[in-house]
């Protein structure tokens, strides 16, 4: 017995020292921020225990268009892309010409940074990129004002592209190896029974694949929600993304409004958390039911 508990042990001992790193400081700079949107700040004589930021945020209508704004800004994202990635891991599961070349190609992206996404955008889609000044010289646009606002629009139409562009690549790898894993013995199966291609993707692959898609949009979502330099790059000067609103709060010279970036931050930081949970808990009763 006790030499099974040794052996039980044995991974999280030699986890420790990083973990408590990793717990020190992710814990210790989630509690300052609650402190401090809570008014404690005794570096500047402040230390009253109060709500007042958060009762602030919660009746200001920038802090609700900008909530509206970021949650429509991470569901899309995660539902666009999504919907892309199952059908790109479809298609590179199958025996095609060049598959081991396609497939390397696909995943690359993977590795390239959001930054570099987000620059890509602008060269692209903004009204003086590529593609403004292709519509002109071919005649759709007499002028460049008169190409559709993408960028710096008020539907975060740019950032919402730049989500699509990284994240329907990271979620097909993902699926794309759950789908390797599975092989096509159901599949085959099922087609030998008389199912058709959608009847084989409706009730034998979508089931399979089911919790690596629940899976990997929780990790979409979380980064689509509380992301900060995407937003802040290809955003709109009004409404702001939350995580570029409490930057601004931060940084604003009136120190009084550290609390409200504090608090801007904590509510962020408690929405992903919930929607991970809930997430968590759907992929759990999912899993059980099948």
């Amino acid at each position: 017995m006790l030499a099974n508990l040794k052996e039980r042990m044995q991974v999280p001992l030699l986890l420790l020292p990083a973990m408590s790193v990793v717990f020190v400081l992710f814990m210790g700079g989630l509690i300052m921020g609650f402190m401090q949107s809570l008014g404690y700040m005794p570096i500047i004589g402040k230390t009253d225990i109060t709500f007042d930021a958060y009762i602030n945020i919660f009746t200001d209508e920038d802090f609700l268009r900008s909530l509206l704004l970021t949650a429509w800004i991470g569901f899309a994202a995660t539902i666009f892309s999504t919907i892309l990635a199952v059908i790109f891991a479809l298609v590179l599961r199958q025996n095609l010409r060049g598959k081991r070349i396609t497939t390397f190609i696909f995943q690359l992206n993977v590795a390239v940074p959001h930054i570099v996404g987000a620059i890509g955008v602008i060269f692209l889609f903004s009204q003086s990129g590529l593609i403004s000044r292709l519509t002109q010289a071919i005649g759709l646009t007499s002028v460049q004002s008169e190409f559709p606002a993408l960028v710096h629009d008020k539907y975060a139409i740019g950032i919402i592209l730049e989500y699509l562009w990284k994240m329907t690549f990271f979620t097909g790898v993902i699926l794309l190896a759950v789908l390797q894993s599975i092989g096509d013995d159901y599949e085959d199966a099922a087609r030998s029974l008389g199912a058709n291609a959608w009847q084989r993707f409706r009730f034998v692959i979508m089931p399979l694949i089911m919790p690596g898609i629940l899976r990997a949009s929780i990790l979409v979502f979380a980064f689509a929600f509380g992301a900060f330099e995407i937003p802040f790059l290809l955003g709109q000067r009004y409404p702001r993304a939350l995580p570029v609103l409490s930057f601004e709060y931060y940084h604003n010279v009136d120190l009084g409004f550290r609390r409200e970036a504090m608090a801007t931050s904590m509510i962020i930081a408690a929405l992903i958390t919930i929607l991970i949970l809930v997430y968590m808990k759907l992929t759990e009763t999912y899993v059980r039911s099948d």
